[in-house]
């Protein structure tokens, strides 16, 4: 029988492709991930990996798993993965493409609305039993409705934010990308200069890479927004604290940060600023369909059929 690690503890539904198939190994079932270390402890007899793409697949874990055939992340980035590396070597590598759109367009419009109207700052001031009574204008946050929202990375999830975002009321502007050509350089500076609400939805590469800093906030409006669903290390993260701490912006939104799980210390200490752990598309639909989806591919891999989500190298 095969054997394949799973990087976290998961049970019932969503191991049914494997039934019969293979052998799996999980995490342990308290919700922490399997060390590095404990993978590499398995690898030689492992033919699958299921991770939650917290584990980097590189030379040194692909020279200890002779045997692997796959790994499967469920999720939809795939930068802990040198996939061209893999080919090489003869590895499948999968992600989960759409399961999470939906679930992390959600959370994205939970973290605009939060930071805008200021619900967490609310919210604990209601918890604090300061709460003496209605206090009109106290609370006053930002009105989405006419305010422009501006979309960078204009794949599923950024068009599922818009499409949620435009039932408020909001402009829509989008940039698909950003790189060193001064034309699509220009181009994302014109949509911070216009935007009341930034929302980041790009994937994590080279060119991505710190794509938002110093220039980049000084671009934005004063008192606009800025929210992060992507990955931390899109923004460099002391320029955001800059422009919050100096007023530049009015708030954030943050479910990544550029060294996560640590987050800035300057951060934790503003009222303005909504975070979340790394949870924008988590929802229990959300999780069972991408666990669903991965054990299907390494189900399919693993009794030589290729697999529904197969990630191709980068010419």
């Amino acid at each position: 029988m095969k054997r394949v690690i799973w990087t976290n503890y998961v049970e019932g539904a969503a191991l049914e492709p494997l039934k019969d198939i293979a052998e799996v190994i999980t995490g342990a079932d308290n919700g922490e991930l399997m060390p590095r270390a404990r993978v590499l402890e398995l690898a030689a007899d492992a033919d699958a990996i299921v991770n939650q793409a917290e584990l980097r697949v590189d030379a040194e874990l692909l020279a200890a798993a002779p045997r692997l055939k796959i790994v499967a992340n469920v999720a939809l980035g795939t930068d802990n993965m040198d996939v061209a590396l893999m080919a090489t070597r003869g590895v499948v590598a999968t992600n989960t493409p759409g399961v999470f759109t939906e679930s992390t367009a959600d959370c994205t419009l939970g973290l605009i609305l939060s930071a805008t109207r200021r619900l967490n700052e609310a919210d604990g001031f209601v918890r604090s039993g300061a709460w003496k009574g209605f206090q009109p204008g106290r609370w006053d946050g930002a009105l989405l409705q006419g305010k422009t929202l501006g979309i960078l990375g204009y794949g599923q999830i950024g068009r599922a934010v818009a499409r949620r975002a435009e039932a408020f009321g909001m402009r829509i502007i989008h940039c698909d990308k950003q790189n060193s050509q001064d034309g699509q350089a220009d181009a994302l500076l014109s949509l911070l200069g216009q935007s009341d609400v930034v929302s980041v939805h790009v994937p994590l590469t080279d060119e991505t890479r710190r794509m938002i800093g110093a220039r980049e906030f000084a671009a934005m409006k004063p008192g606009a927004f800025f929210v992060n669903m992507a990955r931390g290390r899109v923004v460099d993260e002391q320029a955001l604290v800059d422009a919050l701490a100096s007023g530049h912006l009015g708030g954030a939104g943050l479910d990544v940060f550029e060294n996560e799980p640590a987050v800035h210390p300057a951060l934790l200490k503003m009222r303005n600023v909504v975070m979340t752990p790394h949870i924008g598309g988590g929802t229990r639909e959300s999780r069972l369909a991408a666990r669903r989806l991965c054990a299907e591919n390494v189900a399919r891999v693993l009794t030589g059929r290729p697999p529904l989500s197969a990630v191709q190298p980068v010419a």
